[in-house]
């Protein structure tokens, strides 16, 4: 068995009922819309965002979840979807998880209105039902997620990041997210306990360790399908390359920066950039960090009892630092 079916197995059936009310709460009297938002729903990928939902629902409550879980589920999937139709407006991708994204097929004037009909769909959702407190979980993830990504596009012009504002755009653009699920998680069928905290700071964690993963990727790996170099050509600042420039002379420093800055686009000063910071140590320091991160993340769960809800949790968590892509 797959490890994200063994994941899912204490959650088949929630799983399952959340993809029913899942499509039905993007419906609307639109036939566009409905045709754009069915093709999106047959696009899925592992749905790791409403598995947290429901995993931390069922550890910290015996098993149980209620409708507010479901609309949780629902109202983060709705958001993030919307996040990732906009996402590929601004990078202007034409491919999303191997398919066509929806601006590649219908235009960015419709794919921005899908984003934003998504993001009032989730907000409308948690209103309808005086959700007020998962909403504003989601909201501030909303808004974090905003602003790490201006902090990282403001940094690439400047490329004068340290390590501590690096963890800042990691959490703020990442993290946040799977923090909220597992906030959310919690605060659906335990509100204002706290587990809504210990659960958020149990999502940031994992949210951390799974970016520096992604990070690490940029070095090279076979098994997957993201070409070596990309965050370098992007001018991304991530961990292994900010290791290696506070561990440079000043003339390598120098190298360094201009070559991200300058040469982004040559290949050979790309694979020169990536052998000089394996030969630094980059990789490494940056893999004790995210080993780190998941230690942390690891001594949360123990506060809870054993179940298959828990033991799921620790399997997603080492899934997200063994992953080959």
């Amino acid at each position: 068995m797959k490890i994200d079916e063994q994941i899912k197995q204490p959650i088949a059936y929630e799983m399952e009922l959340f993809e029913q009310k899942f499509l039905l709460s993007m419906s609307s009297k639109v036939a566009l819309l409905n045709r754009i938002t069915t093709f999106i729903v047959n696009r899925k990928g592992k749905q790791m965002r409403p598995m947290f939902v429901f995993l931390v629902a069922k550890m910290v409550n015996n098993g149980n979840v209620s409708e507010r879980t479901y609309r949780g589920a629902a109202v983060i999937e709705l958001i993030h979807t919307a996040t990732l139709v906009h996402d590929d407006v601004v990078d202007d991708s034409n491919r999303r998880r191997g398919f066509f994204s929806v601006n590649a097929l219908w235009k960015n004037k419709i794919a921005v209105l899908i984003g934003d009909y998504l993001l009032s769909k989730g907000l409308l959702l948690s209103i309808d039902n005086n959700d007020f407190d998962l909403l504003k979980i989601i909201s501030v993830a909303v808004r974090e997620m905003s602003e790490g990504e201006l902090l990282q596009i403001e940094k690439a012009r400047q490329l004068d990041i340290t390590e501590d504002v690096y963890y800042e755009i990691i959490r703020q653009k990442t993290a946040t997210l799977i923090a909220a699920c597992c906030s959310l998680g919690a605060a659906s069928v335990k509100p204002n306990a706290p587990d809504v905290e210990t659960m958020r700071k149990f999502g940031e964690l994992i949210g951390m360790a799974f970016q520096i993963k992604d990070d690490l990727f940029d070095y090279g790996n076979e098994a997957i399908g993201k070409p070596t170099g990309i965050d370098i050509k992007e001018r991304k600042m991530t961990l292994p390359l900010i290791y290696a420039i506070n561990n440079s002379t000043k003339k390598e420093k120098s190298w360094l920066i201009n070559s991200v800055k300058n040469h982004n686009k040559d290949r050979k000063r790309v694979k020169a950039v990536i052998a000089f910071v394996k030969s630094k140590g980059g990789l490494e320091y940056a893999v004790s960090k995210m080993l780190e991160f998941q230690d942390e993340a690891l001594l949360l769960l123990n506060a809870y009892p054993e179940s298959q809800f828990k033991a799921s949790l620790l399997l997603m968590v080492n899934y997200v630092i063994d992953r080959k892509k």
